[in-house]
């Protein structure tokens, strides 16, 4: 399988360690960076990450930052992009059984190498189950996405401004 992986400089070490995983169990590695601990930026890497995936360059992603969260939170705006926040086993796999997800994120501060080299192995033995229950779900999943995939380009980039921001 072909994999994009990416990572922020707080989950560059991680990366390694799950890439190296990778390319161990024979799969194809497509690293987006970043290739050091120098503060990044982790919206850059989400994004490239995000992008391989939906424009078909890999089957799955695999992105860590510090907590997972802002990669998580900018990997899902890229329209087909299902990204999960996973820090255990179960959520790894019924992910990608239960709701098609196809990337996985961690967080390179919040979890240490066994548990992510784990999770990694969980999620890319994993597949869509397509039972009716989770195939409506999903189906409802990419309706949202398309009602609002188009729209509020102009409000989301001010939503974030918070009275401390101005």
């Amino acid at each position: 399988m072909k994999i994009a992986i990416g990572a922020d400089h707080a989950g560059f070490e991680l990366k390694e360690q799950v890439k190296a995983l990778l390319l161990e169990l024979q799969h194809e590695v497509l690293d987006l960076g970043t290739h050091s601990t120098e503060p990044v930026d982790y919206p850059d890497f989400a994004e490239a990450v995000g992008l391989a995936v939906r424009d078909g360059k890999a089957e799955r992603g695999i992105l860590v930052c510090g907590s997972g969260v802002g990669a998580s939170v900018a990997a899902n705006k890229i329209p087909g992009v299902r990204a999960g926040l996973c820090h255990d086993h179960y959520s790894a796999h019924q992910g990608v059984e239960h709701d098609d997800m196809n990337v996985l994120v961690m967080g390179g501060r919040v979890i240490g190498e066994s548990v992510a080299l784990e999770l990694a192995k969980a999620f890319l033995d994993s597949k869509y189950t397509a039972e009716d229950r989770h195939q409506r779900r999903l189906e409802k999943v990419m309706a949202i996405e398309g009602r609002y995939a188009s729209r509020g380009r102009a409000a989301s980039a001010t939503s974030g401004k918070t009275k401390s921001s101005k």
